[in-house]
Protein backbone atom coordinates (compact mmCIF):
# COMPACT_ATOMS: atom_id res chain seq x y z
CA UNK A 1 0.00 0.00 0.00
CA UNK A 2 1.32 3.50 -0.96
CA UNK A 3 2.08 6.05 1.83
CA UNK A 4 -0.10 8.96 1.15
CA UNK A 5 1.91 11.98 2.67
CA UNK A 6 1.07 15.57 3.72
CA UNK A 7 2.35 18.10 1.21
CA UNK A 8 3.76 20.07 4.84
CA UNK A 9 4.08 18.21 8.60
CA UNK A 10 1.38 19.28 11.37
CA UNK A 11 2.50 19.31 14.43
CA UNK A 12 0.22 18.71 17.59
CA UNK A 13 0.43 18.19 21.34
CA UNK A 14 -2.18 15.45 21.78
CA UNK A 15 -1.71 15.50 25.62
CA UNK A 16 -0.41 18.75 27.79
CA UNK A 17 2.36 16.62 28.87
CA UNK A 18 2.82 14.92 26.14
CA UNK A 19 6.15 15.72 23.49
CA UNK A 20 5.06 17.43 20.33
CA UNK A 21 3.91 14.82 17.57
CA UNK A 22 5.03 16.00 13.86
CA UNK A 23 2.65 14.39 11.52
CA UNK A 24 3.12 13.50 7.95
CA UNK A 25 1.01 10.75 6.48
CA UNK A 26 -2.46 9.82 6.84
CA UNK A 27 -1.83 6.83 8.23
CA UNK A 28 -0.25 8.74 11.08
CA UNK A 29 -3.00 11.02 11.63
CA UNK A 30 -5.76 8.29 11.47
CA UNK A 31 -4.17 6.58 14.40
CA UNK A 32 -4.00 9.70 16.27
CA UNK A 33 -7.35 10.32 15.69
CA UNK A 34 -8.26 7.30 16.48
CA UNK A 35 -6.11 6.30 19.61
CA UNK A 36 -4.68 9.03 21.11
CA UNK A 37 -7.26 12.15 20.98
CA UNK A 38 -8.71 14.29 23.52
CA UNK A 39 -12.31 13.01 24.86
CA UNK A 40 -14.49 13.76 23.88
CA UNK A 41 -14.24 13.27 20.49
CA UNK A 42 -15.74 15.79 18.63
CA UNK A 43 -17.82 16.35 14.96
CA UNK A 44 -14.64 17.66 13.70
CA UNK A 45 -12.41 14.77 14.87
CA UNK A 46 -14.89 12.16 13.34
CA UNK A 47 -15.05 14.31 9.89
CA UNK A 48 -10.94 13.81 9.79
CA UNK A 49 -11.28 9.93 10.71
CA UNK A 50 -13.81 9.79 7.63
CA UNK A 51 -11.42 11.62 5.22
CA UNK A 52 -8.36 9.77 6.36
CA UNK A 53 -9.73 6.70 5.80
CA UNK A 54 -11.49 8.23 2.30
CA UNK A 55 -7.99 9.12 1.48
CA UNK A 56 -6.41 5.48 2.51
CA UNK A 57 -9.06 3.89 0.41
CA UNK A 58 -7.62 5.80 -2.90
CA UNK A 59 -11.44 8.29 -2.51
CA UNK A 60 -10.09 11.33 -1.41
CA UNK A 61 -6.65 13.41 -2.01
CA UNK A 62 -3.98 13.86 1.04
CA UNK A 63 -4.71 17.55 1.28
CA UNK A 64 -7.90 17.09 2.43
CA UNK A 65 -7.20 14.91 4.94
CA UNK A 66 -4.88 17.76 5.88
CA UNK A 67 -6.89 20.20 6.01
CA UNK A 68 -9.50 18.41 8.40
CA UNK A 69 -6.90 16.73 10.56
CA UNK A 70 -5.92 20.55 10.88
CA UNK A 71 -9.75 21.16 11.96
CA UNK A 72 -9.97 19.06 14.36
CA UNK A 73 -6.34 19.94 16.03
CA UNK A 74 -7.84 23.18 16.00
CA UNK A 75 -11.33 22.16 17.09
CA UNK A 76 -9.27 20.29 20.31
CA UNK A 77 -6.85 23.13 20.90
CA UNK A 78 -3.94 21.02 20.32
CA UNK A 79 -2.63 22.41 16.94
CA UNK A 80 0.73 23.66 17.32
CA UNK A 81 1.85 24.47 13.71
CA UNK A 82 2.92 23.29 10.63
CA UNK A 83 6.79 21.85 9.80
CA UNK A 84 8.89 22.20 6.86
CA UNK A 85 9.93 19.20 5.30
CA UNK A 86 13.40 21.40 3.56
CA UNK A 87 14.42 22.29 6.49
CA UNK A 88 17.93 21.22 7.69
CA UNK A 89 15.90 20.66 11.30
CA UNK A 90 13.57 18.28 10.11
CA UNK A 91 14.02 15.10 12.15
CA UNK A 92 11.26 13.36 11.15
Amino acid sequence: METKRFHKPVIIQPRRIDRDRVVITVTDAAELLLREWPEPKSEKCVRAMKICLDVIQGRKSPSLARDAFIAAAKDAQIFLGEGDLNSSEASW
